[in-house]
């Protein structure tokens, strides 16, 4: 089926650019823009923006999958972490120096 007549694009191409978008990087976001980039080409007139996101929809790769995903680790503060604030002396003057 043709989704976009501008460009003559079949649903058969947007599912081939998404399986081969997926299998070259497994952690992309693959958007419409991608697509049309990835078949070659520029989008015209976006008359057929709902059928082509409901054609990129059907595709079992468009989503990244969870066990594909990096998890995302915060690091740990420990108690001997150098970059600690370290508290003001009670002997430093917070007054303007007199050698100006």
């Amino acid at each position: 089926m043709i989704v976009c007549h501008c460009r003559n694009i079949t649903c058969t191409d947007i599912h081939s650019a998404i399986d081969w978008m997926r299998q070259a990087d497994p952690e992309t976001l693959i958007t419409p823009r991608k697509v049309y980039r990835a078949l070659g080409l520029e989008p015209d007139c976006a008359g057929c923006l709902p059928l082509f996101l409901d054609t990129m929809r059907r595709n079992g790769n468009l989503a990244i999958k969870p066990a594909q995903a990096r998890p995302f680790h915060l690091p740990s503060i420990k108690d001997d972490d150098p970059c600690k604030a370290i508290p003001r002396s009670s002997t430093t003057s917070t007054a303007p120096s007199a050698a100006n």
